[in-house]
């Protein structure tokens, strides 16, 4: 029998050798210094060795243990040869089988169907989404394959996040399921899609409106923010956004190239839209003299509203938000709210309803008229801006103000 100090000792030689310990254990050197501890037996009369596991990760002792259960596998008849074949080859199927369950995994055609969609979305979208799917969805069904999930599995994934008061996360998760569901369909993944039955199971919530100045408060608004000592961009800022009743972001984010000063035209690209829809907004005499008054303060710049401590991004929301702190009116009023403003105060005035939700960018909720009704009424929002700019002139300056009617607004 040998010892450990033997094995140990044992050199490579100019040919392999072998070490024989005892009852068909021996130790196999190569030239090279590799060492196997193997296991000679005879089955159907035939002599022939198996490898047990290599030296020094199997000492001598721990081979003479897996030599002795190997022998009683032999008196067996076990052939060890093609027992252990067919464990390869189960561990294969088993690897094979894990990749196609891997292939199908909700996870998987997630990322599959966020990459093919992306191309239609903003970058932060796009980022929106799938932060979404990692933080909610993943974690709950990642590793499932897609044909599997259960009604069950995404009604507990939304209770989740309806649990936490994220009641818009949960109608965006559920949306995003949708499409992937979908997508499995389509691409012969999945032949139902659980999502489809969560129709009125979302709780439903209060719809809280962004907060909104009264019209009859908005001269002492004006007033108020022009002599402010706010910064002059958020200032600026603030004035722009009231005066096209854009959205906040879509404001923060104008780059001069957007921007026509000729032609008193402000463009916003279809990625930068709520809607996906490229947005024309006419600029009245009041947005262009404030635009001026910006290009020789950041005209160098890209962006029309650049950060005050970092440039090379947009002005914050934040900013704009304490800007109303500092003037009084942070309970009162939301950047937001300005739009129902204007489009409150613009009905009043008898213009043409369809040209103010189309200023405002507002999509078309019946669909059969949305697919017809694709006017943009340009001429119309032009005269609709000019009068509400100098509407808030007229506001903040104390000058009597003349409701227009329906007809003088269309120039009849």
């Amino acid at each position: 029998m040998l010892s450990a100090i033997e094995v140990r000792n044992a050199k490579p030689k100019d040919k392999p050798y072998k070490l024989t310990d005892s009852k068909g254990l021996y130790l196999h050197v190569t030239p090279g210094g590799k060492k196997t501890w193997r296991y000679r037996y005879t089955i159907a009369g035939k002599e022939t060795s198996y490898v047990i596991g290599e030296y020094p990760a199997l000492s001598l002792e721990a081979a003479r243990k897996e030599r002795a259960d190997i022998r009683e596998k032999v008196k067996t008849g076990t052939n060890l040869a093609e027992e252990r074949r067919q464990l390869k080859q189960a561990a294969i199927e088993a690897k094979e089988e894990e990749k196609k369950l891997a292939a199908n995994s909700f996870e998987t055609v997630a990322y599959e169907w966020h990459h093919h969609r992306q191309a239609r979305w903003s970058a932060g979208y796009a980022k929106s989404n799938m932060t979404k799917l990692k933080n909610n969805v993943f974690p709950a069904i990642g590793l499932i394959p897609v044909d599997q999930v259960t009604p069950p599995m995404v009604l507990k994934i939304i209770r989740a996040v309806e649990s936490r008061g994220s009641g818009e996360t949960a109608k965006k998760c559920l949306e995003i399921m949708n499409g992937v569901f979908r997508y499995a369909i389509q691409t012969g993944r999945a032949t139902y899609n659980p999502a489809a039955d969560m129709r009125g199971v979302l709780i439903s919530r209060k719809v809280i409106h962004h907060p909104m100045i009264k019209p009859t408060e908005l001269p002492e608004f004006l007033q108020a923010l022009t002599r402010s000592d706010i910064h002059t961009t958020t200032k600026l800022a603030l004035q722009f956004t009231i005066l096209t009743a854009a959205r906040s972001g879509e404001v923060r984010g104008a780059t001069w190239a957007e921007i026509d000063l000729e032609k008193q035209l402000w463009i916003i690209p279809a990625e930068r839209m709520k809607m996906k829809a490229a947005h024309a907004v006419p600029l009245s005499k009041q947005a262009i003299a404030i635009l001026n008054r910006l290009k020789i303060l950041h005209g160098n710049q890209p962006l029309v509203f650049p950060g005050i401590h970092y440039p090379e991004k947009p002005l914050s929301d934040n900013t704009m938000l304490f800007a109303l702190y500092r003037i009084g009116y942070h309970s009162k009023a939301t950047v937001h709210g300005f739009r129902a403003l204007f489009s409150t105060i613009a009905n009043e005035a008898g213009f043409n309803p369809d040209a103010i939700e189309r200023q405002l960018a507002h999509k078309e909720k019946n669909a059969i008229r949305a697919a017809y009704h694709r006017s943009e009424y340009m001429l119309e929002r032009i005269k609709l801006m000019q009068w509400w700019a100098d509407h808030l002139h007229h506001l903040e300056h104390g000058a009597d103000i003349v409701p227009i009617g329906r007809r003088a607004a269309a120039g009849e």
